[in-house]
Order: C-alpha cells, then structure tokens, then sequence
C-alpha cells in the first residue's frame, strides 16, 4: 500500500490512546507462558506482539515469528528449556540475515541444544528443549541487550538460577533494567552489579496481574509532530508513568531542547509546543535508546536544525540497516547525511523537496518517523502498512489528528 500524504495541519487538544509496549508485553507474554500464575493486561496489538503470542501457544512443529526479532530472541531461550519438544524456529529473509550466534552460544554453554538450520550463526534454528543444569555463562554485551534478556527471562526456569557475566561495553541498559525490574515484579530476586547479573530461581506464588504501560517508542513520532506545529499546539496521550521502565522515555527531555513541553496529568501525558528559541544542534548518545534515532533526525530535518547522535551500532541489525536507509531517504528530501557505522551527523539541513517517494525498506520506523514531515510539504510513502509491526493504529491516529492521507 502507498500512501500520499498532502500538507496538513493537526487539531489540537485531540487524545490518543497508544497500545501497549512492545518490549514490555513481549517479557510479560514470555513470563505469562512460565508461570500460569502471571496475568497481563494492556498487551501491545503489534504484530511482533501477536506472533510472540501465536508462537507460545501453537502446537506446529515449526514456528514462524517473520519480522519479529524480539520474539526470535526470546523465543530461542524458550524453547531450549521447553523440555520433551523439537522446534524449528523460522522467520522472514531479513530474520535469517540478522546474527544469533552470541545467544546460541551462551544457550550451547549451558547445556541447550540448538542446530543452524540453514547459515551458521543465522536463523532458522532447529531446537530441541531439556533441561539445563549449569547456572553460570559469559556473554559478549555489545551487539544486543536483547541476547540479555532472553537468558535473563529463562533463568527463572533454572534448577540454580543463573548468574550472566558480561563483557564488553553493556548496550541498551534500560532494557536489561525493565527486563530485571519485570522479574522483580512477579516476585523474582534479581541482581545487577557491575558486569554480572545474578536471578534466582522462582516458584509460583499467588496470582499476579501486571498491566503494560504504552509504548514510548510510538508516542516519539506525535513528540515529532508536536515539534514541527505551531506553538500552542497540543495532543493528549495515554496510558503512560513517570516511573516508567522504558528507555525512549529519555523523549521528553530530548524533545524539550525542540520546543515540546511534557505534562503528565494522571495516566496522560499533554504534549505542548511552545515558544522557545531552537537551538543550532542536538546532540544525543542514543545508546540506550536507539530506536528513536530515526524519529529524531527527520524532526531535526524539518525544523533545519544540525544533528549529531551516537551510539547507533544496533541500527545496522534491524529491520533493515537504519543508517543507510535513512541516509538515502533523507536525500530524496535535499539534504545530505553523513553516517558512520554507529553515528550520523546532520550538519546542513535544506529546505524540505517536495513530492519525492520514501521507502520504508520493510521498516516500521522509517514510515512512521518520515510521516510527520506532512505538516510541512507532500510527498508518497511506500509499503505504508508495514507500520503493523509495532503501530497497527498508526495511520488511523493520523487521520485523527486532521492529516491529509490518501491511498494512492
């Protein structure tokens, strides 16, 4: 589906409600198939969600989570110690060119049996659960926090609990912390200090019931349209904490230095611009957030202020490679990106072209971080549904606000 999307303004003091965190509902639905006792409310509809959903209860020899690279993590640490089954775990073209070795190692150290089914080091993994007796591995903690917290999720399962010692730089911290704050919750003893994370083995207590908060990642893109709008200009969302486990809740503060004010009033969040001086640049290490970099950058190119954000090295393994896309993308807009392997730099920001054609190279992201871009000129975006994969509502909440889409 391509969509055309004509130069718009939004109404304002419209309320949103935002589904539930991906990365939060993804832990929970895990949790929820270890322990019966756990229920969860405020589930993510995204289709990563869904599959992780479909996949812990299928009965299929093979599981098929396509695009959905969280679930691919934690499902892997599942099934390994889902004792009495042989699962092949599959995905999309794009899952089996995005590495698992580390984690298959870490899991083959404790005793898991896992095959390569196809590439070594790459999905699809043919998995036979049983039971694991060790209770201490190392593991490299510079690729994917992801790789964490999948082992971290299936200690609770260990006979001895596990004790996960990490080298290297630790990537996206404020994962690995929902992750261990989650466990807390339910009532796992868990520790973090240093290199070394320690969680004890759990048996089920009382019934608990946990409810997602709504997702960060998804409110950044209305941070971005608040952004680009006139001062005064406000939206509502919800549900959302002060507290929150989440690490792209760092928006507020990041979006703050681009005129948009956030107020918590109860479970919502009002998003305001107001009148302040932009500054010349933004400068932010994203390395516990980087799946806002997207958002921030195409902000930064409407509002044509410089850009600086590092610790991007994780963007390269997603979906597609982020850096690159967003390099090409840009371009089509008129001005130019400069990238390296974890950073970009957006030094020079033009007058935005208008009418070009964005693609989204199968990412979620790209759509949704370029589409605020409406407030300022027209142009196309391409394979627009892929939004589906973390966002179903996405475009629907557009047209809520008074955007001018058009299927074309």
């Amino acid at each position: 589906m391509q969509l055309q999307l004509q130069n718009s303004k939004i109404n304002s003091s419209t309320d949103l409600t935002i589904t539930g965190s991906k990365s939060e509902s993804n832990r929970l639905l895990l949790l929820k198939a270890l322990f019966s006792s756990l229920e969860v409310q405020n589930i993510s509809n995204s289709d990563d969600s869904q599959y992780m959903l479909k996949a812990l209860s299928t009965e299929s020899n093979t599981v098929d989570i396509h695009h959905a690279g969280t679930a691919m993590r934690f499902l892997t640490a599942y099934f390994a110690t889902l004792e009495g089954s042989t699962i092949l775990l599959t995905g999309s073209q794009r899952m089996q060119e995005r590495p698992i070795k580390i984690l298959v190692d870490a899991l083959r150290d404790l005793g898991a049996d896992i095959e390569y089914a196809s590439q070594e080091g790459y999905p699809p993994l043919r998995i036979t659960g049983k039971r694991l007796f060790k209770d201490e591995v190392r593991m490299k903690a510079n690729v994917s926090s992801q790789y964490i917290s999948a082992l971290v999720l299936m200690a609770t399962k260990l006979e001895n609990g596990l004790k996960l010692h990490l080298e290297g730089k630790i990537t996206s911290v404020p994962y690995i912390n929902m992750t261990l704050s989650l466990l807390e919750q339910i009532g796992v003893e868990t520790s973090f200090e240093g290199q070394t994370i320690n969680v004890n083995p759990y048996l089920e207590t009382d019934l608990k019931t946990l409810t997602v908060e709504s997702d960060w990642s998804s409110a950044s893109y209305f941070y971005s349209i608040i952004a680009l709008s006139p001062p005064g200009t406000q939206v509502r969302l919800s549900t959302y904490k002060k507290d929150s486990l989440q690490g792209d809740a760092v928006l507020k503060d990041i979006y703050k230095q681009m005129g948009v004010e956030t107020t918590f009033e109860g479970s919502k969040i009002i998003l305001k611009k107001i009148n302040k001086s932009l500054p010349i640049s933004i400068h932010s290490d994203l390395a516990n957030a980087p799946d806002i970099a997207q958002t921030i950058v195409v902000t930064c190119l409407g509002l044509q202020i410089q850009c600086r954000l590092t610790g991007l090295h994780t963007l390269k393994i997603k979906e597609t490679d982020r850096l690159e896309a967003l390099k090409s993308e840009i371009y089509k807009f008129g001005t130019d990106l400069n990238i390296t392997s974890d950073s970009l730099f957006l030094l020079d920001p033009k007058p935005l072209v208008s009418g070009c054609t964005v693609e989204t190279f199968n990412d979620h992201r790209m759509a949704m971080a370029f589409a605020p871009l409406v407030l300022l000129t027209s142009f196309s975006i391409k394979e627009a549904e892929v939004v589906s994969k973390s966002f179903p509502d996405f475009w629907e909440n557009l047209l809520e606000l008074g955007f001018n889409i058009y299927e074309s």
